[in-house]
């Protein structure tokens, strides 16, 4: 590009003749301003190099004091690469060559020393040591060096002479001007008469709004000219999938939830992202599933949806680092694919071995927030457990136990996978954050182990103290655990002879607004049952929303006498016998089997050790009856046999 040649070649001319250098520890990449490397090799071709598009900036401090001494460097030799293709770069050692007792010879005078060489095909880079002076900057950019600079990007394409500009900009903030300095006004006057014409690519302009974003902040004059420019390009032309990476992410750095501009931008962008998904690379996928979540967009379904789509074609090419970052993407956008769960099951079970283990955790924690209770990744996921667990640590650990726990699978090896996590408690007890370990052991109840040797040491004032002291407070979630751990030991560990909770610390209630103990009941599936229900036992002879003595709650509860005889509410006092009602709507299984989740689970046997009989009602066999008699029948069906053991007791 013939404009980053001329900027090139006259910094190096400013160089020689103000006897400075810049000060670069870090040689410039030779590299396609737009993250594509261009076909170059200046030791062979001589062609001229390009100067690297703008990198993330950081303020450098510039002293005010020229350099006084200037080493004399021989040339920057070319270092050949093994099975180096010819579109590979040219790639050249910027470490300073000493000749043999280098250390031993006396320092030349300033004066005596040769002026540096300064190839016109090698990018210049001054050697750095511990007694090398700061560069003043200021004396670079003296006299006609920006002039000319300008001059001569001028009559190059609009493209052109935006990159050109926007390189300059960008050795401006990497070496900490400030937007008010003179060079700085007189570059940013050349972008924004050059914005005016309207004719800049897609690319330039996202790296001119990067560099300006970075220099002025996302509310300068420049950025918003930039993504007035964006909104005009956007909407005219055909964007590739790197372009549209690069916008999503410009957008994102000056992002303005206020802006109407950058609401129609994005509404625009959102639509060809969609359009052309089905070319995204894995890496791509997953960028702009992280900028969509910068951008804050839970709102766009379609697009993240398509997206998800995608990402289930190209999984099998994502790294660990890229399957965190869809998974934890998609939680926070709260969109789930059956697709990509499919590709999960179908690509994770064998390479789990080799994974790592904070991948394993993102996994179980998506299928956990989406409430897919996947046979192949369980079993895969506890195997890797039972070989690998000692090498987890405590919060990948927890993540593991706590998704089968809660989504109620019991793996084939689950007797080697309790083994394994009692000898890490065992060995690593301490090491666990309380509320994690409260959260593990609580799962474990659901899947029907009791960790009674563990719960000795959750119930003791210390860990108690210790649970508080760290910052941890004793909300109503962790309080819930406790409780439902200490019902459990009375309930269904009756030769526990342990410490207890201390009843001060005790929940009366374990309906919550998050649902983490209990899953309320669905009103459409109630109001489909009320009017059979009231057939069969002719008349309102039942009540609903019961609390019970444990803290549940129970959906339809019925009283019956001694006799077997269904009692009206005015005569429970008489009650001896109650059955407990469950109306099960979808949300109390997971999402992708007919299994109730493990809070439900461990409800119904609590409810069954407390006296009540349990009566399931799922949705999924209720909605299909069509007929008001189908419905009293199959509730008969359920319900009667219940009063009739009762009469058989009796």
């Amino acid at each position: 590009m013939k404009s980053i040649a001329c900027i090139s070649s006259s910094v190096r001319a400013a160089c020689q003749h103000t006897s400075t250098c810049l000060p670069l520890n870090r040689a410039f990449i030779v590299c396609s301003p737009l993250g594509r490397c261009s076909n170059v090799d200046f030791a062979c071709r001589g062609q001229e190099p390009c100067v690297t598009g703008v990198r993330n900036f950081h303020g450098t401090h510039v002293n005010t004091a020229v350099v006084q001494q200037v080493s004399a460097e021989p040339p920057l030799s070319h270092v050949p690469m093994p099975g180096k293709r010819e579109d590979d770069l040219t790639v050249y050692q910027l470490t300073r060559r000493v000749p043999p007792r280098a250390a031993l010879r006396p320092a030349p005078s300033a004066a005596l020393r040769p002026a540096p060489h300064l190839s016109q095909y090698t990018p210049y880079t001054k050697p750095q040591s511990e007694a090398a002076a700061l560069v003043n900057m200021q004396s670079l950019f003296e006299g006609e060096v920006i002039p000319e600079l300008c001059s001569r990007l001028a009559d190059l394409p609009s493209s052109d002479r935006a990159e050109g500009l926007a390189t300059l900009l960008g050795a401006c903030v990497e070496f900490g001007l400030k937007a008010h300095s003179p060079l700085v006004r007189r570059l940013t006057d050349e972008c924004l008469q050059l914005l005016s014409k309207r004719d800049i690519e897609v690319g330039q302009l996202c790296h001119l709004g990067e560099v300006a974003c970075n220099l002025e902040g996302g509310q300068s004059g420049l950025v918003k000219e930039v993504l007035d420019a964006v909104g005009v390009a956007v909407e005219d032309d055909v964007i590739s999938p790197s372009e549209a990476v690069r916008l999503y992410s410009l957008l994102a750095l000056c992002h303005d939830p206020a802006s109407q501009q950058q609401t129609h931008t994005l509404y625009t962008l959102h639509r060809h992202t969609k359009r052309l998904a089905h070319q995204l690379t894995a890496g791509q996928v997953s960028e702009i599933l992280q900028l969509l979540v910068k951008l804050q967009q839970r709102r766009s379904i379609s697009l993240v949806m398509r997206l998800s789509h995608r990402a289930s074609r190209v999984f099998k090419a994502f790294t660990d680092k890229e399957v965190i970052e869809v998974l934890s993407a998609l939680m926070i956008l709260g969109q789930h694919d059956e697709d990509l769960l499919a590709a999960m099951e179908k690509h994770l079970p064998g390479r789990l071995e080799k994974s790592d283990p904070e991948m394993i955790g993102a996994v179980m924690e998506y299928c956990l927030l989406t409430r897919c209770r996947s046979e192949p990744i369980f079993e895969a996921v506890a195997e890797n457990f039972v070989s690998r667990g000692e090498t987890h640590t405590t919060l990948q650990i927890a993540k593991q136990i706590v998704a089968m726990g809660r989504l109620n699978y019991l793996p084939q090896c689950s007797s080697q996978m309790f083994k394994k996590l009692e000898s890490i408690l065992s060995t690593r007890f301490s090491q666990f954050q309380p509320r994690s370990l409260i959260e593990v052991l609580h799962a474990c109840i659901h899947l029907e182990r009791f960790p009674l040797n563990y719960m000795s040491k959750v119930f003791s004032p210390y860990f108690l103290q210790r649970l508080q002291v760290q910052g941890e407070p004793l909300d109503k979630n962790a309080r819930g655990y406790l409780t439902q751990l200490n019902l459990s030991a009375s309930l269904e560990c009756s030769y526990y002879r342990g410490p207890r909770l201390p009843f001060i610390l005790h929940v009366k209630k374990f309906s919550s607004v998050d649902q983490a103990f209990e899953t309320p009941m669905e009103s459409l599936l109630y109001k489909q049952v009320k009017g059979p229900l009231t057939e069969l036992l002719g008349g309102h002879f039942y009540s609903t929303k019961i609390f019970s003595q444990g803290g549940y709650t129970i959906d339809v509860e019925i009283c019956l006498d001694d006799r077997g005889y269904v009692l009206p509410q005015s005569q429970w006092d008489h009650t001896h016998r109650r059955i407990a009602l469950c109306l099960d709507g979808q949300n109390r299984f997971s999402s992708n089997t007919q299994h109730l989740l493990g809070k439900e689970a461990t409800k119904r046997r609590h409810l069954r050790r407390m006296g009540y009989e349990v009566v399931q009602i799922p949705y999924f066999e209720f909605e299909k009856l069509g007929t008001l008699e189908s419905r009293v029948q199959y509730l008969h069906n359920k319900i009667f046999p219940t009063i009739f053991k009762f009469k058989h007791r009796s």
